[in-house]
């Protein structure tokens, strides 16, 4: 579709959409175009690129974005341990049910229908007689026979093309790389400086991954700028471990490509549910990924499959869908962004606004949450048009976007660095407003603005969330029922 009939009207969703940069959307034109639509959260992926691809591909996003006039977020995303076959000769070949094939970790040609190296060479150590690997997403399942050395040995389940380079996952887990490789220690160290907002750590086991990763960052991020930290949910490991590893993130994707591979395809969805359940209880943001739209690659309208699958992630109470190959190397990056801002809405529209997904929140004793908690009432009890969140650090935003509502939550903050963060919560519309106002003119600007955008008519009820002292952080202490003038 050519840029003149682009239709660039914003599509309203509570649901935050978040979408892969690659050579498919990231010429200025595209990206301005899916953020003006309703793109709220830029992936860069760290498996590819170099440091300057990724620092030219970041300042391409604020640049996007300030023309856009909307802030976005920017998550770096890790590449983790990857456990993957070598080289193939003419780079695949193909397997045959029955047959013997040997991975080997200590080869260093070019693979044959009888034998592949591996990039990790630790594997023959993770594996026994009777496990099952499966390579190449699932495609390829082999049954381990015999482990001799640095030999894998293996009877092929069914007839198959293996290409070089792809993944290995065993059934049930158990590979015991660890979540952070040295190319991710420096990779790290880049996010922070091209200004991640959010950092996601692949293939995390327990909680020790996590501890880890945050410990690195405390080493290499700025005292005013440090990512918050997202922990893949991909392995068996991570399930088991769940509650120890939401204790140590900010929040989680449901990585489900990986995960499928290693608990089978149909013990996905439950467990989908499962996370972000656990996740919103413990006040973690969640993230739904993978496939969501993959028909759109190449075909420039969705399944009517992926139309479920997307709503069915935003009412089980998701904070963000994402997109990776639809919007990398997919021919209709735009269209597939608009259609799941349309998908999203709609789905939103089905729920009552002031109950959401009705999600239960832990209780506790936070001054913080506590204000949350009766912003979020007494907006269901007066049927409120809004909340409204005067906020230093985002924190009482977050913890009101907690509840599920889908009532609009205008968080105003003077903090650039806190705006582009709260762009990944549920709900949420960050906007910048000067902190070093007095409390009653910035609620006067803050009833000014949500006129301005129609939230509001004279009548209407709105609730405010505030602190007496403004621009410090944790100091929110206020709650305020206001009728528009």
């Amino acid at each position: 579709m050519m840029a003149k009939n682009r239709d660039l009207t914003r599509i309203h969703h509570h649901t935050k959409i978040i979408a892969t940069l690659g050579p498919a959307s990231n010429s200025p034109e595209i990206l301005e175009h899916m953020i003006r639509v309703g793109l709220n959260v830029i992936r860069l992926n760290f498996s590819h690129g170099t440091p300057e691809i990724h620092a030219e591909n970041a300042r391409r996003v604020r640049e996007a974005s300030e023309r856009a006039g909307r802030e976005v977020a920017i998550i770096a995303d890790l590449q983790g341990p990857k456990v993957r076959v070598g080289k193939i000769k003419g780079d695949k070949v193909e397997l045959k049910q029955g047959d013997n094939f040997i991975l080997d970790a200590a080869f260093e040609g070019e693979g044959s229908a009888e034998r592949v190296g591996l990039d990790y060479r630790a594997l023959p150590r993770d594996v026994k007689p009777g496990d099952v690997l499966l390579l190449d997403d699932g495609l390829l399942t082999v049954t381990v026979t015999s482990v001799e050395g640095d030999e894998i040995h293996t009877e092929i389940q069914n007839d198959a093309v293996l290409k070089s380079n792809k993944g290995i996952n065993k059934q049930g887990g158990g590979i015991s790389a660890g979540a952070l490789t040295d190319k991710d220690h420096e990779d790290l160290k880049t996010a922070v400086e091209i200004g991640a907002d959010y950092l996601a750590i692949s293939f995390v086991k327990s909680a020790a991954d996590m501890d880890l990763a945050r410990r690195l960052l405390a080493q290499a991020a700025h005292s005013y700028h440090r990512p918050g930290l997202i922990a893949k949910i991909e392995r068996t490991e991570a399930i088991e471990n769940l509650e120890e590893i939401l204790y140590l993130c900010d929040g989680v994707m449901v990585a489900r490509g990986d995960l499928a591979v290693e608990v089978g395809n149909a013990a996905v969805p439950s467990l989908q549910k499962k996370i972000i359940k656990k996740a919103r209880a413990m006040r973690r943001f969640t993230i739904t990924a993978t496939q969501m739209m993959e028909s759109m690659i190449t075909n420039p309208v969705p399944t009517r499959a992926e139309v479920s699958d997307v709503a069915n992630a935003v009412l089980d109470g998701s904070d963000a869908v994402m997109l990776s190959a639809e919007t990398a190397v997919g021919q209709y990056p735009f269209e597939t962004v608009r259609s799941m801002a349309q998908i999203c809405s709609a789905a939103e529209q089905a729920q009552d606004p002031l109950t959401g997904a009705d999600i239960h929140v832990e209780n506790t004793s936070r001054i913080d949450h506590s204000i949350a908690s009766g912003a979020v009432f007494t907006a269901r009890q007066l049927n409120a048009k809004a909340i409204v969140a005067l906020t230093e650090s985002g924190s009482t935003a977050f913890h009101i976007s907690r509840f599920g509502i889908n009532i609009p939550i205008y968080a105003l903050t003077g903090n650039r660095l806190v705006q582009r963060k709260m762009c990944m919560y549920r709900g949420v519309r960050p906007l910048m407003l000067d902190t070093g106002l007095d409390h009653q003119t910035a609620i006067q600007e803050a009833e000014a603005h949500l006129r301005w955008r129609g939230v509001v008519d004279s009548g209407d009820l709105y609730v405010i969330t505030s602190g007496v002292t403004m621009g410090k952080p944790g100091s929110t202490n206020t709650l305020q029922i206001s009728r528009a003038q």
